[in-house]
């Protein structure tokens, strides 16, 4: 079961964010071939591609034409990163001094044990 949801999972976020969803219009394609092959039996399969795709011609069924797998494409994601041209790095040297002090966490600005330790409480039972 896990199988099958990641397969679906994965093939709507392929269709929904590549051009995957353009094979989604082969029956187009095949409909649009039967159309043609009734008006000239004489086109083949490799004919038709050729006019459609190759050398494409704007003519009575251009509407149709348009419709076709990967004839039309669409930016279907598109993400921009933009850097701010303001933004400077300076590297600063800084002299290892082993004899130097480090700061413990809990007796830094960010965490005060005194004033953590009277806002949480533990509930009091009040008798009367």
């Amino acid at each position: 079961m896990k199988k099958l949801i990641s397969i679906l999972l994965l093939s709507l976020y392929l269709v929904s964010t590549t051009e995957l969803y353009q094979l989604l219009k082969m029956p187009l394609l095949i409909e649009h071939y039967i159309q043609h092959k009734s008006l000239n039996p004489e086109m083949s399969l490799a004919a038709f591609l050729k006019t459609h795709y190759d050398h494409p011609v704007k003519d009575s069924d251009h509407d149709q034409d348009q419709r076709l797998p990967f004839v039309s494409h669409a930016s279907l994601l598109s993400v921009a990163f933009t850097i701010n041209p303001s933004l400077d790095f300076h590297c600063i040297e800084k002299v290892f001094n082993p004899i130097e002090t480090k700061k413990t966490f809990y007796k830094s600005a960010l965490y005060n044990k005194e004033i953590l330790n009277s806002i949480w409480q533990p509930p009091r039972s009040h008798q009367s």
